[in-house]
Parts: C-alpha cells; sequence; structure tokens
C-alpha cells in the first residue's frame, strides 16, 4: 500500500501512528504528495486533491483520515474502532481532535497565503477560540486512555503534537493534566517520535 501524504501532516501523522500501533508500517510506503501542484498525482487518486490519500494494491484509493485508520484497523483485526457502547465516546474524542486540527490548519494558512493586510483577524480569532475551548474541555475531561490507544486517543494526541509544532507549544501553558497526558501517551505509544511532523 502506499499513503500519499507530506512530512507535516497532522492528518498524515494520524494514519502513520495508526500504522505503528497495528504493527503495519512495513507494509506501507510513505511517498510525498504536493497539494499545490496541478501534475501530482494525487489530485487523480483522490478527486479532493487532499492527503492523506491510501492506494490500495489493487490501485483503488481511500480517503480520509478516519477511513484510512479505520481500514487499517480492519487488516489488523485491532481494537482501534470499539464496538457497542464505547464506539461512541471514541468517535466523539475523534470529532473533538479533527475539530482542533481543522481550526489549526486554517489558522496557518490565513497566516501563510494571505498578506497581513487582507487577514481577517475576526476569523483568526474564531478559530483559535475553537482550540481553546477544546484544549480546556480536555484538561478537565483527560483521556481514560487503556494500554492500547484507541482513534479518539490518536487524533488527540495529533492534535497536540501539531500545536507544538506549529504554535510553538503555547498550548502547554495552564494545561498541566493534558502536558502529563501527552507524555504518558508519547511514552507508551509505539511510533509516536518517529511520526513527529517536519516541514
Amino acid at each position: 500500500m502506499i499513503l500519499r501524504s507530506s512530512p507535516a501532516s497532522p492528518f498524515g501523522r494520524k494514519c502513520k501512528l495508526t500504522a505503528y500501533i497495528l504493527g503495519l508500517k512495513d507494509k506501507i510506503e510513505i511517498t510525498r504528495a504536493d497539494t499545490t501542484d496541478p501534475e501530482d498525482s494525487i489530485r487523480k487518486e483522490n478527486p479532493l486533491g487532499k492527503i492523506p490519500t491510501l492506494v490500495l494494491d489493487d490501485g483503488s484509493h481511500l480517503y480520509d483520515s478516519l477511513v484510512i485508520c479505520e481500514y487499517l484497523d480492519s487488516l489488523a483485526e485491532g481494537t482501534l474502532f470499539p464496538q457497542g457502547d464505547a464506539r461512541w465516546p471514541a468517535l466523539t474524542l475523534h470529532a473533538l481532535g479533527n475539530g482542533m486540527l481543522d481550526a489549526s490548519l486554517l489558522q496557518v494558512y490565513e497566516m501563510r497565503f494571505r498578506p497581513e493586510e487582507t487577514r481577517n483577524q475576526d476569523w483568526l480569532t474564531s478559530q483559535n477560540e475553537k482550540v481553546q475551548r477544546g484544549l480546556s474541555w480536555l484538561e478537565a475531561n483527560i483521556p481514560q486512555t487503556g494500554a492500547r490507544p484507541n482513534i479518539g486517543d490518536i487524533t488527540i494526541a495529533c492534535a497536540l503534537g501539531y500545536l507544538d509544532f506549529r504554535f510553538e507549544g503555547a498550548w502547554r501553558d495552564g494545561h498541566p493534566n493534558l502536558v502529563a497526558w501527552l507524555k504518558r501517551f508519547a511514552d507508551a505509544t509505539p511510533g509516536f517520535e518517529e511520526t513527529r511532523p517536519h516541514d
């Protein structure tokens, strides 16, 4: 299988980390995709031109990161997607982490692609407030991560890692419980350091 991604993508990291946890990393080749290049094949592999996209052995494609992670979990007969009553809290935690990532990325894009004089500060503030509300909720409701993390735990860890990467770890001030949780997660989870985002 081929995972089209980029070293900086937190959504790609979610898939890479899932592969590590499930023991599938050696079955996936990771190739860089440039979503800004109209000649990159990512636009044929995913009509949205977005990463990550997983190219299967039969040439078919899966996207987005949640679908890829659940597919990998099915290959390994894993438990990253709990069944029964435990499924819904895990998916809700995933949704929170994904939403924090979306809001973080939108801030990065606004700063990167718009000249300073055309940036919308109210919109930037709105996106930042989403992240801050997520952090506050997590600080008061630390994930109850078991011996093997679920998809919600993985996504929250990737969101916090992205805040470390792009926002200089400013989230750590005032969130000691969450800082301690991330350290426990990083220490216990194979591939966390290896998948750390970079440019």
